[in-house]
This record gives C-alpha cells, structure tokens and sequence, in this order.
C-alpha cells in the first residue's frame, strides 16, 4: 500500500502550483515551479518536464526530490520526498501526465517528458495559525485567505 492518502490526491489536484527541490552538482538548491503536478498512483506522483532542464539535469545525477503542494487558501499541504525517473515521450507515464495537462492548456506547450516520484516520505504541512489560534478551522483561513487575496472560488 502506498503512501498517497485521499486528502493528499485532493490537495494535489487542487493545487494549480507546486515547487520541487533538487540538488544542483555544487551542492545549492533547485527550487523549479511546477503546474502539471499529478497523482500517477498511490505511491507515485509525476510532473511535466515543460522547461525544467535544470531539474532535469540535477536529476540524472542525483535523483533525490522534494515536491512541496500546499493548498493556499487552507494553509496546509504536503511535502513529497522520493527518488525520481525521467520518463519518455511514449512511456505509460508520459501519456498519464501529459494528456491531461494538454486537455486543459493545449499541446503549445512541449513535454520532453516527465519526473516520475517514487514517494518515500509523506508529510504535512501546516500554517503556524493552525497551532497558535486556537479553534481555528479550514473554513475560517479558507475565507480569511480569500479576502486577503481579494478571490472568491469559481463556484460560487
């Protein structure tokens, strides 16, 4: 069984931005914004290579990843670490990822193709208000959030 719950496929796909950390050949970090992130099954997510040459590089070297989704307007996420394959266009994978993501944003967009995370370690994280303000509750950051940001969801 694999480490992916219900709660962490949901925040996944809600998430419209994620960043994954890589290690660069000198030792710094490589933060890369990622929009195509997906569940592939319940111990793998995967992301589009669109223009991630430098994860991409760092990752035929070291295949070591975190990838960070958080849910904005929750305060709350999860941190992803694995080891990454690069998968090619043609792979199960590829198609699983790519598909999807040029559904919704159209094939203008290149997937040379796509990082493939065997999860090894799920955490969460969590807004300091859910510790320091007591009673609070998704509902209430949910609409806290939406002010700040002067949004309200689609749906409404």
């Amino acid at each position: 069984m694999g480490l992916i719950t219900d709660d962490m496929r949901r925040v996944i796909e809600s998430t419209r931005l994620a960043f994954a950390a890589t290690v660069n050949p000198d030792g710094t970090p490589n933060l890369s914004p990622k929009s195509s992130l997906a569940v592939v099954d319940d111990s793998r997510i995967a992301f589009a290579d669109i223009a991630s040459p430098n994860t991409v590089r760092n990752l035929k070297e070291n295949p070591a990843i975190e990838v960070n989704a958080i849910d904005i307007f929750m305060r709350r996420g999860y941190r992803f670490r694995g080891t990454a394959t690069l998968e090619p266009p043609g792979s199960a994978v590829y198609e699983r990822i790519a598909e999807p993501f040029w559904a919704e944003n159209g094939r203008d967009f290149p997937i040379h193709g796509v990082v493939n995370i065997a999860v090894e370690e799920a955490l969460p994280v969590l807004s300091p208000a859910y510790t320091f303000i007591e009673g609070v509750t998704e509902e209430a950051l949910r609409e806290a959030y939406y002010g700040k940001y002067g949004v309200r969801p689609a749906d409404t």
